[in-house]
């Protein structure tokens, strides 16, 4: 067993020198020391203490840092950097971490964070800031684009919404510093991510059992909030004020301009949505004068709901749901019917009143209390 003391070795990006300053120790450990048959089988576990340094960076497989917290300054100017945000440690003492991306422009600028997977089956997010990170050039960028790949990492391993102990994320924001596990964490979340940020694209989609229309839930009343979700050419326009609990409810009452894309289906990914998502976004970087180029706006228009609500069943059984996503209902009309095992009609549900079907659940086995459609109040054409 070896053990070096010295300089670190390592820095945030591969021309980012200024933490090579600090003192380090390197430990190798090196298997064949156990008479393994091949001396390529060695560990190297590297232990850094930075000290009078919050943002302490470690390095993982692969040579990605581990820090504390997302801070633009990491990354140097002209570049994108990818990291690691440890969060909380699970029962055995291991670190979950969250995986992140920083472009960061030559010069100052704007701020924009686009996070995804709040809910662990909600998939199109990941690939549309994936795609976006691609294709973006740092060197002729002004100001930072953030991408936060999954932000409920133990629900995408489950491959489920719920964070581990069933809580949903997205209702119990900003959670709490002294609360249960699901508490913590997306206090954490909050505390460490959106500090950075000015302006929040939240991406979701449906959950199991339900398909979406590709809408946005916004803000319509606030200005920079509704400029920013007109720019994103969806079907429908929801007007939703964030103040529910919510990571975009969170964002709010920091003063970050917020909005959350609702990309169709779980556990998929449609890479037309995914498609149509990006020209929005780069829209908003456009707008913002991050990046040079066109804004490109649909000829179809958009509809705008002034609010919206769920229809539940109030009997279970065999579900079927008629209206399809994006159809208008008019009030009276049939739009579900509930039969028993043997197939014989047990209730029937109408339209409580006129409007658009945002979403629908499409499970067939619905208990009491399972979702029927999204209904969309008062649409309009923009």
């Amino acid at each position: 067993m070896v053990f070096h003391s010295g300089r670190p070795f390592f820095s945030t990006s591969k021309t980012n020198q200024d933490r090579n300053t600090l003192p380090a120790i390197l430990i190798f450990f090196n298997f064949s020391v156990f008479h393994l048959k091949t001396p390529y089988y060695s560990i190297h576990l590297l232990i850094v203490r930075m000290q009078g340094r919050k943002n302490a960076i470690r390095l993982t497989a692969g040579n990605v840092p581990v820090v504390d917290e997302l801070r633009i300054q990491d990354t140097p100017p002209g570049t994108i950097g990818e990291y690691w945000l440890n969060l909380v440690h699970n029962g055995i003492g291991e670190p979950i971490n969250i995986p992140f991306m920083v472009a960061r422009g030559k010069e100052e600028g704007p701020i924009v964070g686009l996070t995804a997977a709040i809910h662990g089956n909600e998939l199109n997010g990941i690939a549309l800031i994936q795609k976006l990170f691609r294709d973006l050039d740092p060197t002729v960028l002004k100001g930072s684009v953030v991408g936060v790949l999954v932000l409920n990492v133990p629900g995408l391993l489950l491959e489920k919404r719920q964070f581990n102990d069933g809580s949903d994320l997205n209702r119990i924001a900003p959670g709490r510093p002294d609360g249960n596990v699901s508490q913590v964490y997306i206090h954490r979340l909050v505390q460490k991510i959106l500090p950075e940020f000015e302006y929040l694209i939240d991406l979701h989609t449906a959950s199991f059992g339900r398909v979406n229309s590709w809408y946005i839930r916004a803000d319509m009343n606030a200005p920079k909030t509704a400029r920013m979700a007109r720019l994103q050419n969806p079907e429908i326009l929801l007007h939703n004020k964030a103040n529910d609990g919510t990571f975009r409810g969170a964002a709010s009452a920091m003063g970050i301009e917020a909005i959350t894309l609702e990309l169709r289906d779980p556990h998929i990914f449609q890479q037309n949505v995914i498609a149509e998502a990006l020209v929005g976004i780069r829209n908003v970087l456009y707008d913002l004068g991050m990046l040079e180029g066109a804004i490109q706006m649909h000829e179809k228009p958009t509809l705008l709901c002034e609010s919206s609500y769920w229809i539940y069943t109030d009997e279970g059984g065999i579900l079927e749901v008629f209206p399809s996503v994006g159809s208008f209902v008019q009030k009276g009309a049939l739009i579900a019917e509930v039969r028993n095992i043997f197939g014989q009609l047990h209730r029937q549900y109408v339209a409580p009143e006129y409007g658009v079907v945002i979403g629908k659940g499409i499970d067939p086995i619905s208990p009491t209390g399972g979702r029927i459609l999204h209904l969309g109040i008062r649409p309009k054409y923009l």
